[in-house]
């Protein structure tokens, strides 16, 4: 790939050089210097890409080995929130895993926003798949508070229709104006759903481990369900907020 010239308010980096104001400079050289590095190596990138590839690919296998093992478990209850939750995972990652193990192919794709679109629908669908398991602790939640959940499932099928709609609003967009704003736009809402998945998880997560952790301890299978939904509460609302950062990074950079 052909290296861009990086401004920050901070540093310069163009062409390899690393131009430094402030302290602490010598560090931010350095590692500047290895992503030139990695940027400018065809083997590095073959590696990563591969890598990620093998990774998207082993995720993608054990969400569908999950969905079989429910599915002949209990075929008589159709399609519940946790077989579609699994399915929705094999199909994410399983995209992921093709787009980066055919990188070379899919970097030549043209015009520019199709490439876009393919790159960012995985991240779309993403979306739908964890805030659908938000969506199911929200209405175990409920059940077990005795609170209506008739409003959950629609307000889960409007949140995704209009994050959709604005996902495609900013393609066309995109296409039509060919402005940096409309790429940075397209970057400041996926920080804003990141963000907003991260909050689901902490809300619902966070309810639901304070209501098992009510429980008495000798409720069958308390501890491991405690543990379970702790665990997975901590790891994917760091995740989005990760994500949520790392997108508005991307914007900083490119403004400044």
């Amino acid at each position: 790939m052909a290296w861009t010239p990086l401004r920050t308010k901070s540093f310069v980096v163009k062409d390899g050089e690393s131009i430094v104001n402030g302290g602490g400079g010598g560090g931010v050289g350095l590692l500047f210097s290895c992503w030139d590095e990695i940027e400018e190596s065809e083997q590095w990138q073959r590696g990563i890409y591969y890598a990620l590839c093998a990774s998207y690919a082993l995720v993608s296998f054990i969400a569908l080995v999950q969905l079989l093992r429910i599915q002949l478990r209990v075929p008589e209850y159709g399609w519940t929130t946790q077989k579609v939750f699994h399915l929705m995972n094999f199909i994410v990652n399983g995209l992921r895993a093709v787009l980066f193990g055919l990188y070379k192919s899919v970097f030549l794709i043209r015009p520019k926003e199709l490439h876009m679109v393919l790159m960012e629908l995985p991240t779309l669908l993403f979306f739908s798949t964890y805030t659908l398991l938000v969506l199911f602790w929200a209405e175990i939640y409920h059940q077990a508070r005795s609170l209506p959940t008739n409003k959950l499932r629609p307000a889960y099928y409007v949140i995704n229709g209009l994050t959709y709609i604005i996902q495609v609003c900013i393609w066309i967009f995109i296409r039509l104006s060919r402005s940096p704003v409309a790429v940075e736009t397209a970057k400041l809402f996926f920080s804003v759903i990141s963000f907003s998945v991260a909050l689901g998880f902490l809300i619902y997560g966070g309810r639901l481990f304070v209501m098992l952790r009510h429980f008495p301890i000798e409720s069958r299978g308390r501890q491991k369900k405690l543990y379970e939904v702790g665990f997975v509460t901590g790891i994917c609302c760091t995740c989005f907020l990760i994500r949520c950062v790392m997108h508005l990074t991307r914007i900083h950079i490119l403004i400044f």
